[in-house]
């Protein structure tokens, strides 16, 4: 289904690069919508636009916003094509060319085509996108002052980087250095065709020391065992080794958390580790109260996770620190942190794990 309304731009309420945040009036009712910057020339106050409202429709996620699909009031102001060949949101009415740098045109192709290993370099993989921000804050508290961090967003849910706030308030807080898009994601600094490229991408190209790689807003569940977005993070983890690098999984951790599925160290987090990472990985846990670090413990003794991966505890505080510091508010699900500690401390906790190989990578 793709629902559709015409809606009149009455006011502009954010902007930040590659997205305009806008109030339309649909029908007498004021809404919010987005306007991506490079599928849609800028909406001005008084323009009349076409809006997909299919997901507000359902009261789904998004947050509440429409998203701007044409504008009416100039149809034929046509946005400059910029370099590049590959394109992304492929076979629909929106796709569009971008310069990969995996292209032949690309002047970081000969960085792309010189790889041969990531050398152990630290490679963060998460599951939602709220934890990128602890995991980001970690490492740039406890790393050295000119340690370089690369966000890798994967196309598993929101495509366009410019949907994420957070991505914005991360980069002008120092705490994010450079962004990469892979697969149908776009609007990154870089962008690559697939996961592994991103992966090469940021050793090679963009000079990271850290990189974190995780959906962007959005992630799709469902109360099926395999059925959600985040299960990627056992994939992630399999090129993560197969480039040569070291994988850190952050686990998704609830005392909060309504859902039985997603109490304790949620079903997502042991599903992708224990079947679908064929490749070990370092799974952090944050120090916590002990009954509650317990349940954990006792949740993956259950699983294959014992003998696959390498659980250990770190301290998750750090990142929480520098995040108030640096004025990031942390939010999951609608959640703040005082309402789900645990949730955002194990994201830490993996920027510490990540300090700490660092350290001992020399």
């Amino acid at each position: 289904m793709l629902k559709k309304a015409v809606g009149v731009v009455t006011r502009i309420l954010a902007e930040r690069p590659g997205a305009v945040e806008l109030e339309v009036e649909i029908g007498g009712e004021k809404s919010k919508a987005i306007a991506y910057t490079n599928l849609t020339p800028v909406p001005e106050v008084g323009d009349e636009v076409i809006l997909n409202v299919t997901a507000v429709s359902l009261s789904l996620g998004t947050g509440g916003f429409h998203f701007v699909m044409m504008n009416l009031s100039r149809p034929q102001e046509d946005l400059e094509p910029g370099p590049g060949h590959i394109m992304k949101l492929r076979y629909t009415p929106m796709q569009q060319s971008v310069l990969a740098v995996e292209e032949d045109d690309s002047p970081d192709k000969a960085e792309i085509d010189s790889f041969t290993s990531l050398d152990r370099m630290p490679v963060i993989v998460g599951q939602l996108h709220s934890q990128l921000a602890p995991a980001t804050a970690a490492v740039k508290r406890l790393a050295k002052p000119n340690v370089r961090v690369a966000y890798v967003m994967t196309d598993s849910a929101a495509l366009p980087i410019a949907f994420s706030r957070l991505v914005q308030q991360l980069k002008e807080a120092g705490l994010l250095d450079i962004t990469i898009t892979a697969g149908q994601a776009f609007g990154g600094d870089i962008e690559t065709v697939n996961v592994h490229t991103a992966l090469i991408a940021a050793k090679t190209v963009a000079k990271a020391d850290v990189c974190i790689v995780c959906q962007g807003p959005g992630n799709v569940g469902t109360g099926t065992k395999y059925g959600f977005s985040g299960i990627e993070q056992g994939e992630i983890i399999n090129a993560v080794n197969t480039l040569g690098g070291a994988a850190i999984a952050v686990s998704r951790i609830s005392f909060a958390d309504p859902r039985p599925r997603h109490q304790g160290i949620s079903h997502h987090t042991l599903t992708a580790l224990a079947e679908v990472a064929l490749t070990p990985a370092i799974l952090p846990l944050p120090m916590i109260d002990e009954m509650k670090l317990l349940v954990l413990e006792e949740q993956i003794k259950r699983t294959a996770i014992t003998y696959k991966h390498r659980v250990r505890v770190f301290d998750g505080t750090p990142g929480i620190r520098e995040c108030v510091d640096k004025g990031i508010k942390l939010s999951t699900m609608g959640r703040w942190f005082n309402d789900d500690p645990e949730f955002f401390l194990a994201a830490s906790a993996a920027g510490a794990a990540a300090v700490e190989l660092l350290k001992s990578n020399g």
